[in-house]
């Protein structure tokens, strides 16, 4: 078999040719100098390189998961309990000419209907409806296009998910970070929120449960800030594609577009992906619902860019998977279990604490500040014993060099024994210096404050 050449990827695009350089817009300059573009921050793909690996041999047949056989996978955001059974028996099903041949609906009418009662606690009427996009960063970034104007501003949180900030960027704004710390609970404090806002504040967006903490918001805080933004003109985007799993059992989330016997929920458009807690990333599916005049507007700009079609198989799956209410439960428990595990990890490991717990999803943060080391020396030491972690520095200044964001999904119990027996070995081969240089040329190679700050912290030792 003819050997797997890397062209394009993780590794290189620090020298631009002349063309590039002339050629780019503003806007793609803006996401390439940030260190929330792709390739910027640190992932554990970055470690295929520093430990001389072959990426080949890493990825099989050019795929860009890691074999659960051979790895433990605590990176990737999708939920490794699904996809539920009743998808894919679903897209089997419907894999047919007659579904594959024509241009597929925006979405199918039980889907839409499901989608808005079950996930955005709301029925369809001439005031509120759902669409379909490709994901959720899909919805994220066809708001922001349909909204944002040169220069208005964004308030997200820091930390928060990954790609937020680019497809702000992208659109022409700019980004404004509050730092979520223990104070305010890591989460969105509205009066906080309110000190943040300024003129040319345009969009609020509430990533609820939040990603990287897992964390929700409370119903009180949620009306909160939905009258502080509708008083603004700002417009609210709320993600609730963690919702799926709720680990802690005195937690409840409530997705704002619920909210609107309490408040006026105009302003407020919510997106939620199969991607995440159904395990169904690969089939790229999403939803946005909202006021349905902003729907129209989403619209144009998703044909403007895209086209209007969403997948119809991935669309039955997804119809499927939302009614599946064993395959909830089912991968809530095993998610509940995992997050005692690592407790109990956490708990036997010197130096390593858990800053917030988890409420919802499979997503939370350790801290290893106390080991000695910087989360991107010790990604790359567990990489070494084929586990597999995210660094902080791609979800924002709060925790860059300390926080460590797990996936505690796994259904599988090998991949927690592995965790568990590999980090001690992993933090003293870091402790030891050993991939100091090599981090120290990374960041050098980025431009980014957070790159710079990274750097001055790995060079004086953590």
């Amino acid at each position: 078999m003819k050997k797997e050449r890397f062209v394009l990827g993780w590794a290189g695009g620090e020298n631009e040719s002349p063309l590039v350089r002339k050629v780019l817009s503003d806007r793609v300059r803006s996401v390439v100098d940030s260190h929330h573009g792709m390739w910027n921050y640190m992932t554990f793909r970055d470690a295929i390189g520093i430990l001389g690996l072959d990426p080949a041999e890493v990825y099989r047949e050019g795929r860009i998961d890691l074999d659960p056989e051979e790895w433990a996978d605590f990176g990737w955001m999708t939920c490794y309990a699904g996809p539920p059974e009743s998808a894919v028996k679903a897209m089997r099903e419907h894999t047919v000419a007659a579904n594959i041949n024509p241009y597929s609906p925006d979405l199918i009418t039980p889907l839409r209907i499901a989608c808005a009662e079950m996930k955005f606690g709301r029925e369809r009427s001439a005031d509120f409806e759902v669409i379909g996009t490709e994901g959720s960063q899909a919805a994220i970034s066809y708001i922001l296009q349909t909204v944002i104007n040169p220069g208005d501003e964004v308030i997200i949180t820091d930390p928060g998910y990954f790609h937020f900030e680019s497809s702000i960027l992208m659109a022409g704004g700019k980004p404004v970070r509050i730092p979520l710390v223990k104070g305010n609970g890591y989460r969105l404090n509205p009066s906080e929120v309110e000190a943040h806002i300024t003129p040319r504040t345009k969009v609020l967006i509430v990533c609820d449960p939040l990603n990287p903490f897992g964390t929700v918001q409370t119903k009180d805080e949620l009306v909160a800030l939905t009258e502080i933004a509708a008083s603004r003109g700002i417009i609210v985007i709320n993600d609730i594609t963690h919702d799926t799993q709720q680990i802690d059992p005195e937690a409840r989330h409530y997705p704002m577009t619920a909210l609107y016997k309490e408040t006026n929920t105009d302003n407020v458009l919510c997106t939620f992906s199969l991607s995440h807690g159904y395990g169904m990333a690969g089939v790229r599916i999403g939803f946005l619902a909202g006021n349905t005049e902003l729907m129209r507007a989403c619209l144009i700009t998703k044909t403007s860019l895209t086209r209007l079609n969403t997948n119809l198989v991935a669309q039955y799956g997804a119809l499927a998977a939302l009614e599946d209410r064993a395959y909830v439960k089912r991968s809530q428990d095993i998610i509940r279990r995992n997050f005692a595990l690592v407790k109990e990890i956490v708990a036997g490991t010197d130096g390593v604490s858990i800053p917030v717990e988890p409420q919802y999803g499979f997503s939370m943060v350790i801290d290893v500040s106390g080991t000695g080391v910087t989360a991107q020396e010790l990604t790359v030491s567990l990489f070494k014993r084929r586990v597999a972690v995210y660094p902080g520095d791609g979800l924002g200044d709060v925790g860059a060099e300390r926080f460590v964001r797990l996936n505690i999904s796994r259904p599988d119990l090998r991949a927690f024994n592995k965790l568990r027996e590999a980090l001690p070995e992993a933090i003293a081969e870091a402790r030891s210096g050993a991939y100091k240089e090599a981090l120290i040329d990374f960041f050098s190679r980025r431009k980014t404050a957070r790159a710079k700050a990274i750097l001055e912290r790995i060079k004086g030792g953590a």
